[in-house]
């Protein structure tokens, strides 16, 4: 696998949680550890992210 795919892949994977603790956080009855564990997931794809992707030049 590239690392641009590999990148894609926990682009998504980011945008899936962020979707599933969004919808998490309207429901009736909300679930408050599962959206605190979805928050940690989804910061650590977000740390990977960063440490694979290339510096940004402006």
């Amino acid at each position: 696998m590239s690392l641009e795919s590999h990148l894609a892949q926990l682009q998504r994977k980011h945008g899936d949680l962020d979707q599933q603790i969004e919808s998490l956080q309207i429901a009736p009855a909300k679930d408050d550890l599962e959206i605190a564990r979805l928050k940690r997931k989804k910061l650590a794809l977000k740390d990977e992210i960063m440490r694979l992707s290339p510096p940004v030049r402006h």
